[in-house]
């Protein structure tokens, strides 16, 4: 069995990991735990990988202080970025083995409308931001932003599962990725 530590309990992300990691294992247990990312609630740019990676870092720490080991740590982290003068949300996924090779993934992209940009440079969380636009209540722990934006064609929970996918990509061809 591959036992799989998330530094989330957001049962979107827990989804998303159990998913990504049964294409590749045929026994997996994922665990989630509260672990905070140390960077601002609506990370822009590489502070979505920061985020990712430091609940990655945060995650290993804590199940070293309680004495516990996982096959793989997972840290996921909700971002915007711009690009092209425009702006996109994406995940960012770090996962790290028991021996400390850590690597990253991306979902795809999505291009943001304007007056949620507005909201979100001015302080705004993606999440609540698209909770208020559309008069729902907490999207980022069901749907999602791509859940609205793509009307239903897809969900956070498969939008986070193709990046995940990326990162476990260096983990499942390891003669490839050693180092020289």
């Amino acid at each position: 069995m591959v036992y799989v530590l998330v530094g989330s309990k957001n049962p979107v992300k827990l989804a998303a990991v159990q998913e990504a990691f049964g294409k590749y294992f045929y026994e997996v247990k994922v665990e989630g735990v509260s672990i905070s990312s140390s960077v601002q609630e609506q990370p822009i740019g590489l502070q979505t990988y920061e985020g990712a990676r430091n609940r990655v870092q945060e995650l290993y720490k804590y199940a070293c202080e309680q004495g516990r080991r996982a096959d793989y740590y997972v840290g996921l982290e909700g971002g915007i970025e711009q690009r092209h003068e425009r702006w996109f949300s994406f995940g960012c996924m770090c996962i790290m083995n028991h021996d400390n090779k850590m690597y990253y993934g991306l979902t795809p992209h999505v291009e943001l409308p304007e007056i949620v940009v507005s909201e979100l440079l001015n302080g705004g969380e993606l999440g609540p931001v698209m909770d208020k636009m559309v008069g729902e209540h907490n999207i980022k722990q069901n749907q999602g932003t791509i859940g609205i934006l793509s009307k239903g064609v897809m969900n956070r929970t498969q939008l986070y599962v193709s990046g995940l996918v990326m990162a476990l990509v260096p983990f499942v061809n390891e003669e490839l990725y050693k180092k020289k």
